[in-house]
């Protein structure tokens, strides 16, 4: 029986696998799980202990004998095994006890993923005892949970910032026209602040710290702002704790270089588009996805390098999770998810 049908009476799971987050997203209820993509494992017995936000409270901080993972990278599986059992986890959380028994599942996949990428996603799916899997290119999930017309004759672009990868498409009569997909995101926005505070500042700073330092001082456009934040690390001359002072503008400088590919990934996508669709894009804005999406400024940046109105999607972290799950349920996308079916 085809997906938009069972709405009626069953629903199945639409999946944000992230880098950083796995989102699950269930008719009716919305976005019911949200937890970080990471796993604590017990290098004694070489199984699994926590996942999600107990295993991520762990990073940096873990006792001999327990070390954190991440199993995704760049936003595909890097580490199958522990994948699949982070997967399956999320999902009994969702199913629960006498709950939903093998569900169909949409999980978003990065437009650029290979054969191989493809292969690890579904087996994870299957050992979480799905039934039908469907694994729908991440912007076109992320342009209908934003809300565009990805049905209508008419051009839509969406630039999903996620932690593993930016993907950027523009997108018409259901179908994907013209995309990029680049393994910049969330991720090296981090990693160049760990850079950048041992380069100027001599200072060793964790992952957690990175990420708490874009989210409170990280931007992408110069303002009138420039609060500052004590930042604590170990000091590479002294081997010792250190505390120091960081700027906004710091931030933004040490974020610069992969902001630059970000938008340089737009450009590139503008110029491909046919002309017909990129008045439609110029007429009616670029729409940002994704937890970069978040970034203070990136908007006013890509409009300034582009010279398109560009605006931030409403739930712009649930936007892939929340569009994956409107294809199964919702007849309008019945032909996008035609076309993203996986043979069993």
């Amino acid at each position: 029986m085809a997906p938009w049908f069972k709405s009626f009476f069953w629903h199945g799971i639409g999946i944000d696998l992230g880098t950083a987050n796995t989102l699950i997203y269930v008719h009716d209820k919305g976005v019911v799980l949200r937890e970080p993509s990471v796993v604590a494992v017990d290098e004694n017995t070489n199984t699994v202990r926590w996942v999600g936000e107990e295993a991520r409270a762990m990073i940096g901080r873990t006792p001999h004998g327990i070390r954190t993972v991440r199993p995704l990278r760049d936003g595909v599986i890097a580490d199958l095994d522990y994948a699949k059992i982070m997967l399956k986890r999320f999902v009994e959380k969702v199913t629960g006890a006498g709950g939903i028994k093998n569900p169909d599942m949409a999980i978003g996949v990065p437009s650029g993923v290979t054969s191989v990428e493809r292969i690890a996603i579904k087996s994870a799916a299957e050992n979480a005892r799905a039934n039908q899997i469907y694994l729908p290119e991440e912007p076109m999930a992320a342009a209908i949970g934003a809300g565009l017309p990805v049905v209508e004759a008419t051009g839509s672009m969406i630039v999903d910032i996620g932690g593993g990868t930016t993907e950027v498409a523009v997108l018409s009569l259901s179908g994907i026209v013209v995309n990029e997909s680049i393994r910049t995101a969330g991720d090296e926005l981090s990693d160049a602040i760990i850079s950048y505070m041992k380069k100027v500042h001599s200072l060793a700073i964790g992952e957690r710290t990175a990420e708490e330092l874009k989210f409170r001082l990280g931007s992408a456009f110069r303002s009138g702002e420039n609060d500052k934040l004590d930042v604590k690390g170990l000091s590479l001359l002294s081997g010792l704790p250190r505390t120091v002072t960081v700027s906004r503008g710091e931030v933004r400088e040490a974020i610069q270089m992969p902001l630059n590919e970000i938008v340089n990934a737009v450009k590139r996508t503008l110029e491909r588009t046919p002309p017909e669709l990129a008045a439609d894009i110029y007429n009616r804005g670029i729409v940002l996805a994704g937890g970069g999406a978040l970034l203070q400024g990136l908007d006013e940046l890509i409009t300034s390098e582009t010279e398109v109105p560009v605006f931030v999607a409403e739930d712009p972290l649930s936007a892939v999770a929340i569009g994956t799950g409107k294809m199964l349920t919702e007849p309008l996308y019945r032909r996008v998810l035609e076309q993203c079916s996986v043979q069993k």
